[in-house]
């Protein structure tokens, strides 16, 4: 694929670092603009690799003097510097499609989009694929950008976390194998419309062909309703026994899961490692996409039976006197907390707040008042939480750190009861990101 003389990257997060470092590995002149300040270990790694950079703020003139621009995908694309690269005519890309172009020619994607689920489901797959000896990568929007996955030596596979944002700005990006985990309210600050949104997360099949697969959940109607343009052979997901079996995709049938990548190549599984509804989605849309990657039914099996989970979903910290405490800190829209809270089986005291996303808490509403006793709201605007749910609890707080969040919540929380941090909402009013949010909690914990 043809790849640009010159390239400017906006945005100096590891998203944009990432493309700079591929573009010198490449041998490709390139300049990073950073409109705020540069992280110093960003910093360090660009001084490092002899690639130019400039931060708070834009060098316009300088920037429309590059062959393409790679933008990264915290950037709206409604910015004056954004517009005017666009006006000039100057093609500009997501790091996910800047990773494709560059990527090894052999080389397989699969790419996890969803509002919820994706970064399990991304990790899951990695999981089972190095489990059966492949050659594989794994990053993208969850931990190690995608530009920094093709630095060192090639790979057969890469499986990349993709988020809407990634999808805005790519022109050829075609995974082979392509996953929606479902779609929820979510980002509608930038988006304006479920329907806009809907629509930026099916840009993953845009330009797949009826060589490539798309798995869906056959039980998200937004999803459902849009499969006519896509052009890849669909693989529905079920996560409650469908009355009609499919001849592809994967349900649970009784007692165990079936996946059947081919009508004549069904398999079966008995337990899946984690729990919950959600979780079981997961789990399948992870163990089709390596059956579909030609991972053996016996590799697949066993991985799905063992795999830890993340850090910072859903958790366990440990317990202090009885009491139970959850780090569900990834949690950033009301989707994700429903289904933490839906799978809590105890009293629970929640932590909560952030910077919110066009969040609609009613659909919370049922399960807070059959599950939650106490909210503790955290952060500096938390108008909207108190009106949500002031009065539907037994207690309401409001405070200004975690250690204060956990303190509190300790104090309300009883022996036998659950502490989760479930946030909801995006973590960047009091913490670096959800990560730094996740950690901070643990602190707290282990100092009670």
């Amino acid at each position: 694929m043809h790849l640009p003389a010159s390239l400017a990257i906006l945005g100096g997060g590891e998203s944009g670092v990432g493309a700079a470092l591929l573009a010198t590995h490449l041998g490709i002149p390139c300049f990073l603009s950073e409109g705020k300040q540069l992280g110093d270990a960003h910093r360090a790694e660009l001084e490092a690799a002899g690639i130019s950079y400039e931060e708070g703020g834009h060098n316009v003139q300088q920037l429309l003097g590059f062959a393409a621009v790679v933008k990264s995908p915290g950037i709206p694309p409604t910015v004056e510097v954004v517009q005017t690269l666009r006006a000039a005519g100057i093609p500009i890309w997501s790091d996910i499609e800047w990773f494709y172009r560059c990527k090894p020619q052999h080389a397989r994607v699969a790419a996890i989009t969803g509002s919820n689920g994706k970064t399990t489901t991304t990790a899951w797959l990695g999981h089972i694929l190095e489990k059966s000896g492949a050659n594989v990568r794994v990053g993208g929007n969850i931990g190690t950008g995608a530009g920094r996955l093709l630095l060192g030596d090639p790979a057969d596979i890469y499986v990349l976390e993709v988020s809407s944002y990634q999808l805005e700005d790519c022109p050829s990006f075609r995974p082979h194998v392509a996953v929606l985990t479902n779609i929820t309210p979510d980002h509608l600050d930038r988006y304006g419309s479920l329907e806009a949104y809907a629509q930026t997360k099916f840009l993953i099949t845009a330009h797949q062909t009826e060589d490539d697969a798309f798995l869906y959940y056959a039980e998200d109607p937004i999803s459902v309703a849009k499969l006519s343009q896509v052009r890849a052979q669909k693989y529905p997901i079920y996560t409650t026994e469908p009355q009609e079996k499919p001849t592809v995709g994967a349900f649970p049938e009784g007692k165990h899961f079936t996946l059947i990548p081919q009508p004549q190549d069904a398999m079966t599984i008995e337990e899946l490692a984690l729990q919950g509804k959600h979780n079981s989605y997961n789990a399948l849309a992870a163990g089709l996409s390596a059956r579909l990657l030609q991972v053996r039914s016996e590799m697949v099996r066993e991985s799905l039976a063992h795999f830890e989970g993340l850090e910072h979903r859903m958790e366990s910290v440990g317990h202090v006197h009885g009491i139970h405490f959850v780090n569900d800190s990834k949690a950033t829209n009301v989707n994700s907390t429903y289904y933490a809270l839906e799978s809590m089986k105890t009293p629970v005291v929640w932590i909560l707040g952030g910077v919110d996303k066009g969040n609609d808490y009613a659909e919370l509403f049922g399960l807070v008042e059959k599950k939650v006793k106490a909210v503790i709201a955290l952060g500096p605007d938390v108008a909207k939480i108190r009106a949500a749910f002031e009065g539907r609890v037994e207690m309401y707080e409001e405070v200004g750190s975690m250690e204060a969040a956990v303190r509190t919540s300790y104090l309300h929380a009883t022996k036998g009861e659950t502490v989760l941090l479930s946030p909801c909402c995006a973590s960047f009013d009091l913490f670096q990101n959800y990560q730094d949010r996740g950690q901070q909690f643990k602190a707290a914990v282990r100092k009670l």
